[in-house]
C-alpha cells in the first residue's frame, strides 16, 4: 500500500513539473528567435538593440512575477478546500491587477525608458534602434500581466499543462510572424518587436479560450462586488507585496553578479556569463518542481491533509537530492564540452578552468531554496521566503565585499553559492514551524 501511495505522488509531482519544465525552456527560446533573425541583418547594431530592449523587459516582467506566484498559492489553497467561489474571485483578481499595473506601464513608458537610458550607455544607433523596440513590445504589456495571473492560476488548479500548450503556441508564433515582418515586409527590429507583441497576445488569447472552454462551469459564480472585498484583496496584496520585495532583492544580486564580473574585464565577464548557463540549464529543471510544490503543497495546506503534505515536501527533495547529483556528475564529465558549444574563444575557454569547480557545486548548493520557494508559496509563507533572501541577499554582499580584495572574482562565487545555500537553509528552519502554523490555521 505505502509503495502505491509512494508512486501516486511522484505521478502527481511528475504531472505537473514535466510540463512546467518544458514551459520553462521555450521561454528564453522567444529572445534567441529574435536575436537569431535580426543576427543575420548584417549589422551588430540590431543585435545590441535586441539584447538591450529584451534586458529592459526581463527586468520589468521578472518584478511582477508575483502576479504568477502569489496566485498560484492562493488559488491551490482554494482548490483544496473545494472553495469554487474563492477559486474564480482569484483569478479575476489576479489578471485584473494585472492589467491595471500593465496600464499603468503604458502610460508611463516614455519616463521608463528615459531612465533606462541613463544607466544603459551605448551608441546612438543601438539606441535608437533599441527604442523602436521598446515602444512595440511595452503594448505587450496587457497580454504578458494577464497570461501571469492565468498561468499562477492554472497551475494552481494542479493543471500545468495549459502553461505549457501556450509557451509552445507563443513560439510558433513568434517564429511564423517575426519572420513575415522582416524577410516579407523587410520592417527588421521593428518587424521583430511586431511579431514578439502578437505572440504575446496570441498566448493571452489562447489562456482566455482554455479557461472559457474548460472551466465555464465557474462562470455562474461570478460576483463582481465580491472580488474587490476588502479583506480579500488585502490578503492578495500582502501576499504579493512580500513575493515582490523578495523578488527586488533577487534581481539586485543577480545585476550585480553580471556588473561585478564585468568591472573585471570582458575575459572574466564572458567566463561568468558561460558558467552561469550551467546554473540557468539546472534552474529550469528545478522550477518545475517548484511548481509541483506550489500547486500540491497548496491543495494539501487547504485540505489541511498534513500527512499529503508530509509526503509531498518528502518526495520533493528526493527528486532534487538525485537530479542535484545527476546535474553534477554531467557537468563534471561533459560541463567544459558544453562551455566549448557556446563560445571558441580560447582565451575565454582557458580562464573558465579556473572557476570551473564553482560551477559543480550549484546544483547540490541551491536545490533546496528552489523546493523551499515552491513549497512557501503554496502555503502563502511569504513573509518567511522574504526573511530568508534578505539574509541570504545580505549575506551575499557582505562576502563579496569582504573577501573580493583577497580572493578576486573567486570571492563573487563564493558569494553566490553561500547565498543559494542559505535561503535553503534557512527556510528548512522556518519550514517546519510554518508547515505547522498553517495546518493548524
Amino acid at each position: 500500500m505505502t509503495d502505491k501511495k509512494q508512486v501516486t505522488e511522484n505521478r502527481r509531482i511528475l504531472q505537473i513539473a514535466i510540463p512546467s519544465i518544458i514551459s520553462n525552456i521555450t521561454v528564453p527560446l522567444l529572445g534567441l528567435i529574435d536575436v537569431t533573425i535580426v543576427g543575420h541583418l548584417g549589422s551588430p547594431a540590431y543585435i545590441g538593440a535586441i539584447a538591450v530592449g529584451g534586458m529592459l523587459f526581463n527586468i520589468i516582467y521578472w518584478i511582477f512575477g508575483f502576479l504568477r506566484m502569489g496566485t498560484s498559492g492562493m488559488t491551490s489553497q482554494a482548490y483544496g478546500q473545494h472553495d469554487l467561489n474563492e477559486i474564480t474571485r482569484l483569478l479575476l483578481r489576479s489578471v485584473g491587477i494585472g492589467l491595471l499595473i500593465a496600464f499603468c506601464l503604458l502610460l508611463l513608458q516614455y519616463p521608463i525608458l528615459h531612465l533606462a537610458f541613463t544607466f544603459i550607455k551605448t551608441t546612438p544607433e543601438v539606441e535608437q534602434l533599441a527604442t523602436t523596440y521598446f515602444y512595440i513590445c511595452i503594448w505587450g504589456a496587457p497580454a504578458t500581466l494577464g497570461l501571469y495571473g492565468f498561468a499562477g492560476w492554472f497551475i494552481g488548479m494542479q493543471n500545468s499543462r495549459f502553461p505549457m500548450y501556450i509557451a509552445i503556441t507563443q513560439n510558433i508564433v513568434n517564429i511564423i510572424a517575426s519572420l513575415c515582418f522582416v524577410y516579407l515586409l523587410d520592417m527588421k527590429v521593428a518587424g521583430v518587436a511586431a511579431g514578439t507583441l502578437i505572440a504575446q497576445y496570441a498566448g493571452f488569447f489562447m489562456a482566455l479560450w482554455l479557461y472559457m472552454r474548460y472551466y465555464h462551469t465557474l462562470h455562474k459564480r461570478i460576483v463582481w462586488k465580491e472580488i474587490i472585498q476588502r479583506q480579500a484583496m488585502y490578503r492578495f496584496f500582502q501576499v504579493n507585496r512580500d513575493i515582490f520585495f523578495r523578488t527586488l532583492c533577487l534581481v539586485m544580486v543577480t545585476m550585480f553578479f553580471t556588473s561585478a564580473g564585468a568591472a573585471q574585464g570582458e575575459v572574466v565577464l564572458a567566463v561568468n556569463t558561460l558558467l552561469m548557463q550551467l546554473f540557468t540549464l539546472f534552474s529550469y529543471i528545478m522550477d518545475g518542481f517548484a511548481y509541483a510544490g506550489e500547486a500540491l503543497a497548496g491543495r494539501y495546506i487547504g485540505a489541511k491533509n498534513q500527512t499529503g503534505l508530509r509526503s509531498t515536501i518528502h518526495h520533493l527533495f528526493y527528486w532534487g537530492l538525485g537530479l542535484s547529483f545527476l546535474f553534477t556528475l554531467l557537468y563534471s564529465v561533459g560541463g567544459k564540452s558544453f562551455l566549448g558549444l557556446l563560445t571558441n574563444d580560447i582565451s575565454v575557454i582557458a580562464a573558465s578552468d579556473s572557476y570551473f569547480y564553482w560551477a559543480l557545486i550549484i546544483p547540490l548548493a541551491g536545490f533546496s531554496a528552489f523546493l523551499w520557494d515552491g513549497i512557501f508559496i503554496g502555503a502563502t509563507a511569504t513573509r518567511q521566503m522574504l526573511y530568508s533572501m534578505l539574509v541570504a541577499s545580505a549575506s551575499f554582499f557582505g562576502i563579496y565585499y569582504g573577501f573580493h580584495s583577497l580572493l578576486g572574482n573567486h570571492a563573487l562565487w563564493l558569494a553566490f553559492l553561500v547565498y543559494l545555500s542559505l535561503r535553503g537553509i534557512v527556510q528548512t528552519f522556518l519550514g517546519r514551524q510554518i508547515m505547522r502554523k498553517v495546518i493548524v490555521h
